[in-house]
């Protein structure tokens, strides 16, 4: 496994970081146990989930919701020193409860949702406390507050955004500078090769203020994956038809992708990962796996080396937003 800085922080994290998502609704306990399993033998140090994964939201709020962080919880409390491997990594923002305070990002939902998190994963502190989404009814100086009250109390170590744009970024640091706080170090947000909106005004920020990206959704739902060649080749039998369609509206890109990873020798999945992998504010990728031999695939994405001329290929097929703003729109 190779392992970066979480952006201008010193602490390092797996280049290859596992998503959770999945546990607790698509993936049941033991294979999700098994799956960690497999990740922290290979050397994946990165484990992130939220509070709000698990399943479908229940009528009562009392089921669905936690589930992937309470899976976690039991397989850290199996011990043989599983908690001291790993960076841990949970969410807040979105709605645990069906009362006025039970989302968004208040000083009192923070709280909560930290406490709550951590008994959830059967743990006494969260390496890396991210906002799901920015807030913009709560302001910095209460996020921050309750924020600081977390690092000080050991229960949380370093704080992370998710889904935040360029000017939220810059508006959070300059926030925390003011408050001689260290503030974000990663904003997780969506980015692949079918999704690079980011590159606008997002990334360049990142880079500016020394964030590190961790992309989330990096094989665009499946498309990234090889799902042209698996449509064709299984007669689309096991994809839903929503995802067929997707595969109809891409088809030209994806003819020319697929094409470009055959005569590369390499899978379409691996060449998806490395090119967020080549990006260099780019320290981990959150991969979502539903299996074992799914989670194994994807390690080899580490070891592909993309050309000058492979990037430009890609970049035809797979076209950016024009570069970063304002020249991407403007002289």
């Amino acid at each position: 496994m190779q392992y970066a800085h979480l952006g201008r922080s010193g602490l390092k994290v797996s280049r290859l970081g596992l998503g959770t998502m999945n546990f607790g609704d698509v993936t049941d306990e033991a294979t999700s146990f098994e799956i960690m399993d497999a990740a922290l033998e290979a050397g994946v140090n990165l484990i992130d989930t939220a509070d709000v994964y698990g399943g479908p939201q229940s009528p009562d709020m009392e089921q669905g919701y936690g589930l992937s962080e309470e899976i976690i919880g039991r397989w850290l409390a199996q011990g043989g020193g599983r908690r001291e491997q790993i960076v841990l990594a949970t969410k807040a923002y979105q709605p645990m409860g069906t009362g006025p305070n039970d989302k968004y990002l208040s000083a009192y939902k923070i709280r909560k949702a930290a406490e709550d998190s951590l008994r959830r994963l059967k743990t006494d502190h969260i390496d890396l406390f991210q906002m799901h989404h920015v807030d913009r009814s709560t302001p910095w100086e209460e996020i921050w507050q309750a924020m600081e009250q977390l690092v000080r109390e050991g229960k949380v170590t370093y704080i992370g955004s998710s889904n935040f744009a360029g000017w939220h970024i810059a508006t959070a640091q300059s926030t925390a500078t003011a408050r001689s706080f260290l503030g974000l170090v990663s904003e997780q947000s969506l980015y692949n090769l079918t999704a690079r909106t980011v590159e606008l005004e997002v990334v360049p920020a990142l880079r500016h203020y020394g964030l590190g990206l961790l992309p989330w959704s990096p094989l665009g739902g499946g498309l990234l994956g090889g799902a042209l060649h698996k449509a064709q080749s299984e007669g689309g039998r096991r994809a839903t038809p929503q995802a067929l369609a997707r595969v109809e509206q891409y088809r030209p890109q994806l003819e020319a992708y697929e094409t470009l990873c055959a005569e590369l020798g390499e899978q379409p999945a691996d060449v998806a990962l490395a090119w967020l992998l080549h990006n260099p504010v780019v320290p981990s990728v959150i991969v979502g796996p539903r299996t074992v031999e799914q989670l194994g695939a994807g390690r080899h994405a580490l070891d592909v080396t993309l050309s000058e001329e492979t990037l430009r290929r890609l970049d035809e097929i797979w076209p950016g937003p024009g570069g970063e703003a304002p020249e991407a729109y403007a002289w």
